[in-house]
């Protein structure tokens, strides 16, 4: 899963790497990512005249995350297209940007760790439930969208004071 033989991609030029990874997959759990059913994962490797191996293709799931005010559970469906660059590790261009190292002498590429990590860059860290969510009290924490609560909020800030005793005088 997640992996292309480099045999394999030699003889042919191109493999298609396809992938269902189940939302309780270990893959997830180093990134904390909570999918909500199965992940599609399509891949095409190919060579490039460089000896690089490039994979493109996207993935496909329904991620669950929390609201970013209110914290209430959010599932959203999540869609990304990926191109992912492998160098080889002992190359010159090992140190460019953007690119993952990979041995050539191996049989196999595994690419799962740089899928994660292309997911986790892509998701939206800032979802919300609904465009108005009101969000929590900071004071007492009640959900601002189902009451009001009866506290009262400073606005003001106290690095801001010496300007307003300026104004006022």
């Amino acid at each position: 899963m997640l992996k292309v033989d480099l045999g394999q991609l030699a003889r042919e030029a191109s493999v298609a790497v396809e992938a269902r990874v189940s939302a309780s997959d270990e893959l997830w759990s180093a990134a904390e990512l909570a999918w909500v059913d199965e992940v599609d994962i399509r891949l095409r490797a190919t060579y490039a005249g460089t000896g690089e191996i490039v994979a493109r293709g996207s993935v496909s799931g329904r991620l669950g995350q929390q609201c970013r005010r209110c914290l209430k559970p959010v599932e959203r469906d999540f869609t990304h297209d990926l191109t992912l660059v492998f160098v080889d590790e002992a190359g010159e261009e090992s140190e460019e940007g953007g690119a993952y190292l990979f041995e050539p002498k191996r049989s196999e590429l595994d690419m799962r760790d740089a899928v994660r990590e292309e997911i986790v860059l892509a998701m939206n860290p800032y979802v919300v439930c609904k465009p108005d969510c009101r969000g929590l009290c900071p004071t007492c924490g009640i959900d601002l969208n189902h009451g009001q609560c009866d506290c009262t909020v400073d606005e003001t800030d106290p690095r801001w004071a010496a300007l307003r005793e300026l104004k006022d005088e």
